[in-house]
């Protein structure tokens, strides 16, 4: 059954690193599909067919179809019966969206939005939460996945954050802002109340960690009450407050090469960058940044392939 081999090719690739939930999810889907057309190995028509099932967007197809080449190699090099789909469709061109970048009012229209929330009786904490959660992603640029996997104990003395096993596989600390800091000791405050003995700094109804489908929809609606971009076709998300407090930051730096490489290097490795590649894109993608600091880091960047 593809199933079990699905198992087992999750289990080893995640002893290397890798978390795969997305892949998992992917790959247990196929093997089920599989498994009802009574395949034991992968076949290409198999593929096709589920892929004209799930992928209704290019980028969800090519993930998916990412997924299943990877899976394909690892099964053929065991049994050559597998079949490798690669090459059957052609991948579409992969485009990273440019980022939204929010001004210092909207962050503060969203903070206050937050705050009149409609009330709800089964969480009293909804809007101090919701205000800590989204000014804690502005103040600090941390992934939304890394502020809702925070529990109580990640906050250690002086206000620095321990992020454990993130998106990389990595642990790193992220000190704050002293005005970050007591607003965070209020919210505390507050939250002990209000939560009971939950371990997670921003706790779910059921005192479990927040669910990402209820945190986005509800800044959402918080972008509505805040009448932010509203004649976007797409809408700004959470995720732009970690790409604005990145865009912010490198303004600050200046031009000089020397204080350039210094605050790239902090910035790379506060936001939790794997490659300082990843730090440098937000030049690139950002319309209005100094063309002096993209020349400056690109000479950065130039040095590390040396």
């Amino acid at each position: 059954m593809l199933t079990v081999d699905v198992n087992r090719y999750i289990a080893l690739r995640r002893t290397l690193g890798y978390k795969l939930a997305k892949a998992e999810r992917h790959l247990q889907a196929f093997a089920r599909y599989a498994a009802d057309r009574g395949d034991t190995h992968i076949r290409k028509v198999s593929v096709w067919k589920w892929l004209a099932t799930v992928a209704h967007t290019p980028g969800t197809r090519d993930r998916c179809l990412t997924d299943l080449i990877l899976f394909a190699r690892f099964l053929r090099a065991e049994d050559p019966l597998h079949e490798v789909p690669q090459g059957e469709l052609a991948p579409s061109p992969k485009t990273r969206p440019i980022p939204y970048i929010y001004t210092p009012d909207e962050i503060a229209r969203i903070l206050a939005a937050a705050g009149e929330l409609r009330r709800q009786k089964p969480n009293p904490l909804r809007r101090q939460l919701y205000v800590m959660l989204f000014g804690l992603i502005a103040a600090t640029g941390l992934r939304v996945s890394e502020a809702m996997s925070l529990k109580l104990d990640d906050i250690g003395n002086g206000g620095v954050l321990h992020i454990r096993e993130t998106k990389f596989c990595k642990s790193r600390l992220v000190p704050l802002h002293s005005t970050v800091i007591e607003a965070l000791d209020r919210y505390i405050e507050v939250r002990r109340r209000l939560a009971g003995d939950s371990d997670w700094l921003f706790p779910s109804v059921q005192h479990r960690a927040l669910c990402s489908t209820s945190v986005n929809y509800t800044f959402r609606c918080v972008l509505r009450r805040a009448k932010i971009a509203t004649d976007r076709s797409r809408q700004p998300r959470i995720h732009d407050l970690r790409h604005t407090f990145a865009t912010r930051a490198l303004e600050q730096c200046g031009a000089e090469s020397g204080i350039v490489a210094r605050h790239f290097v902090a910035l790379s490795t506060y936001l939790g960058h794997s490659d300082i590649r990843h730090t440098y894109w937000y030049l690139q993608a950002t319309p209005g940044m100094m063309t002096e600091i993209a020349a400056a880091a690109e000479k950065l960047i130039g040095g590390n392939d040396a």
